[in-house]
């Protein structure tokens, strides 16, 4: 005889830290499982109650007494529908990276992840110790086994719950994106299912934290490696599960829900979109300001901040120099209609001007330089954070991964300010993006995307008078930073070792500033903050 189970995949966007409203989401999205879509069980991401990653809160001993406070209250509140919730879970002296059971208004049981990731973004061994035992939990008659991000990532742990019964293997998330991370979750999650003979559900988490974006995507895989269920990437899901258990022991996940796939170009736009928004909202933020140079930099960024929280709330200030093109300031203010937004135009040359004639007798007998370049950036620094401090909006910086690579920035300049959306976005897909987005609808000027790219803070500038192009930057950067390659390597890839040993001192060299630069959204496999950490005082230096 066939009986059905319904679960609920619960996709949501956990605040760090909150966990009263956490706690609330969490009852909210049980009793819409139980009352709307009468499912059996309501599965959450990992560390849901918590927020992921909680870091050095978990080093408080409150905030692990408050989460278990939370859970036991949760488990008095939601009655008719078995919860699986992720949680640290304080026991003795030990804490877990925990999923437990609430069922019938108590914690009816719980799994302790067993694989501690401690690579790239992650420092789970900082603070968790590993679980050993597998759970298997009776949902309805369906053994479940229970699982937790990593473990899915080894064989191991789904193995063990499949040889203690389990015919079904449900998979608490909060994997963080970066390009084509859905693709590699995806292939994972085949290899278990085929290893075990079980179908698999996976839930993530969605949402922005600080540099990281959850994207979701959520899925359910058959025995067979085939998705028969996948939420929308981006955005916040209840993902209706059903499941038939057959007279033959079996269990199969019916035909459900399969959002579209996204083109690379789109998925990163929306991490990005979805990143800044969740930075602002969750910090509080009434608004952002923006400098406005008319070249492509900042005009994706404008339009990002845009479609993340609106052009009411965006703020646009073009700064012209001496060194600003007409062409620039008139592309600024087109887009700026275009998208609604808010702008005004003040002039850094009174500033400028009050700089250099307050160091005329220390600059004297020196030609004009980087000095006099950085004194502009930073004259538009002061005027930004001016505008944030009196108005309360936050800055959001312009810098792209190109640049802050090599250095080719300003401290306290350009680099000053609260966030920096387009910081792991190398030079190259600023433009993919930017052409993107346009094909949604143009509201970036064409002139914007064919001019040479120019930081005008000095007559007829063009980036190249500095860098490689960044056709050729790009792939080494990539190749250094990203993948750890050696110099001699790159240069052995076919690259010049005249550039190469130039590129790759200027990244090496550069590292204090990226230690002073704002948090940005995370889009690639290595990002420079929580992922690249190389230190700033070195006397190492690689043969190229």
């Amino acid at each position: 005889m066939k009986s059905r189970l319904r679960i609920v995949l619960a996709q949501l966007d956990f605040m760090v830290g909150d966990l009263g409203g956490n706690a609330e989401r969490i009852a909210a999205a049980a009793a819409r499982a139980r009352d709307e879509y009468a499912a059996h069980c309501i599965v959450f991401p990992e560390l849901a109650l918590t927020g992921y990653p909680p870091e050095d809160l978990l080093l408080r001993p409150a905030f692990a007494q408050q989460a278990l406070a939370a859970l036991q209250e949760l488990s008095r509140r939601i009655r008719g529908i078995d919860v699986l919730l992720g949680l640290p879970y304080r026991e003795g002296r030990a804490m877990y990276n925990a999923a437990c059971l609430l069922r019938g208004g108590r914690v009816a049981a719980r799994y302790d992840k067993h694989l501690l990731p401690n690579y790239s973004v992650f420092d789970e061994k900082r603070y968790f110790t590993p679980g050993t035992a597998p759970l298997v939990v009776d949902v309805q008659g369906v053994p479940v086994g229970v699982t937790i991000c990593e473990d899915v990532w080894h064989p191991e742990p789904v193995a063990a719950a499949a040889g203690s019964g389990a015919r079904l293997i449900v998979n608490l998330n909060a994997s963080p994106y970066h390009v084509a991370k859905g693709r590699e979750r995806e292939e994972v999650v085949r290899q278990r299912v085929q290893e075990c003979g079980l179908p698999l559900l996976y839930v993530n988490l969605v949402g922005g934290q600080d540099e990281l974006v959850f994207d979701g995507a959520s899925f359910v895989m058959d025995a067979g490696g085939r998705p028969t269920h996948r939420a929308p990437a981006f955005q916040e899901s209840l993902l209706v599960v059903d499941l038939e258990d057959t007279a033959v022991g079996d269990v199969r996940p019916l035909p459900g829900e399969t959002a579209l796939s996204l083109t690379e170009e789109a998925e990163i736009y929306q991490a990005i979109v979805l990143g800044v928004r969740d930075y602002i909202e969750k910090n509080c933020f009434p608004g952002v300001v923006i400098g406005l140079s008319g070249g492509i930099d900042s005009a994706l960024t404008l339009a990002i901040a845009v479609d993340a929280i609106g052009a009411e709330r965006v703020e646009a200030v073009m700064m012209p120099s001496r060194f600003t093109s007409s062409m620039s300031v008139e592309d600024a203010a087109a887009q700026c209609r275009e998208l609604g937004v808010e702008h005004h135009v003040i002039s850094i040359e009174p500033p400028f001007q009050a700089f250099l004639d307050s160091l005329r007798e220390e600059f004297v007998g020196t030609a004009f330089d980087t000095t006099e370049e950085n004194i502009q950036a930073r004259c538009r620094g002061i005027i930004l954070m001016a505008i944030s401090n009196k108005k309360g909006k936050m800055v959001l910086t312009t810098g792209n991964k190109s640049e802050m690579a090599v250095g080719y920035a300003t401290l306290y300049g350009d680099m000053a300010g609260g966030f920096a959306p387009i910081k792991d976005v190398p030079k190259t897909l600023v433009y993919r993006l930017a052409r993107y987005r346009n094909g949604l609808r143009p509201v970036i000027p064409k002139r914007v995307l064919q001019r040479p790219p120019s930081a005008e803070l000095a007559p007829n500038q063009k980036d190249v008078d500095t860098l490689p192009p960044y056709e050729i930057l790009d792939p080494i950067l990539e190749m250094y930073v990203e993948q750890d390659h050696s110099p001699a390597e790159i240069v052995a890839a076919g690259f010049d070792r005249e550039v190469v040993r130039r590129v790759v001192t200027m990244v090496d060299r550069n590292e204090y500033k990226r230690r002073q630069a704002p948090p940005g959204v995370r889009i690639t496999r290595r990002a420079f903050g929580r992922d690249r950490r190389y230190p700033i005082t070195s006397g190492y230096q690689e043969p190229v």
